[in-house]
């Protein structure tokens, strides 16, 4: 069963978070639920989108973290050497920033319809930001 449901662009993603390996991430990002934001294409990393949060904190330090993540894997960078952000990779990316590669935590991952990722990538690329919504599967905080 997903955790969460990721709304892009129309596109419903169910996921789940990966507690075991990143548990201190999907605690405080659960905390957050339901959150939007604007998602728009990723300058540096390949085929990927994010959500650039500035200086924001969520708490956590890394966890679970890799620089090359695959499509519906999704990565939450608790910032340092460059913005905190979350990486929406939609195809073969490599997570950098202009101070070069970086590392953030996988803690979510799109477990249905990554099929349909390109197309969220298409839309970010030609038509520019477009809403992205967490939200509990089911109505709850468990």
């Amino acid at each position: 069963m997903p955790d969460v449901m990721v709304t892009i662009a129309g596109f419903k993603f169910p996921a789940r978070f990966e507690r075991t390996a990143a548990p201190e991430t999907c605690q405080a990002f659960a905390s957050l639920l339901p959150y939007e934001q604007k998602l728009i294409q990723a300058r540096w990393s390949g085929e990927a989108a994010w959500v650039p949060l500035g200086d924001f904190k969520l708490g956590v330090g890394f966890e679970n973290h890799t620089s090359y993540p695959s499509p519906g894997e999704i990565l939450f960078y608790p910032g340092g050497y460059s913005e905190t952000e979350i990486l929406v990779p939609y195809g073969a990316a490599c997570f950098a920033s202009k101070m070069g590669q970086l590392a953030g935590n996988h803690f979510l991952t799109i477990v249905d319809g990554i099929e349909q990722l390109p197309e969220v990538g298409r839309a970010v690329v030609w038509e520019g930001a477009q809403d992205i919504r967490f939200e509990f599967a089911h109505g709850d905080s468990s």
